[in-house]
């Protein structure tokens, strides 16, 4: 093998080990953008569950004045992929009535 050769053959390792290191990232929280793109929802689907109280997700200060954005944590995030998502408040409410 030539050292050209190696070389375009370590490129092509590096750049692998990097995507994978980019997929294994555990963060201790996520935005909702993130979670959207981990679950394959779209964000304002992941918003409007966590405003609906069927994630249990936090709020925080995102840089635009008074305004706040979700955070959900890693796991919470696992545990909708394990349990799926808690049940509907208003639902419940209804059934109750």
């Amino acid at each position: 093998m030539t050292t050209i050769e190696l070389e375009e053959r370590l490129k092509r390792i590096e750049e692998a080990l990097l995507i994978l290191v980019q997929q294994k990232t555990v963060k201790e929280w996520y935005s909702t953008a993130e979670a959207a793109e981990i679950l394959g929802k779209a964000e304002w689907t992941v918003r409007e569950n966590c405003r609906l109280g069927r994630v249990n997700a936090e709020k925080r200060p995102c840089g635009r004045g008074r305004s706040l954005e979700w955070i959900i944590s890693h796991d919470e995030l696992q545990r909708i992929r394990n349990e799926g998502l808690l049940p509907d408040p208003r639902v419940i409410r209804r059934q109750r009535r």
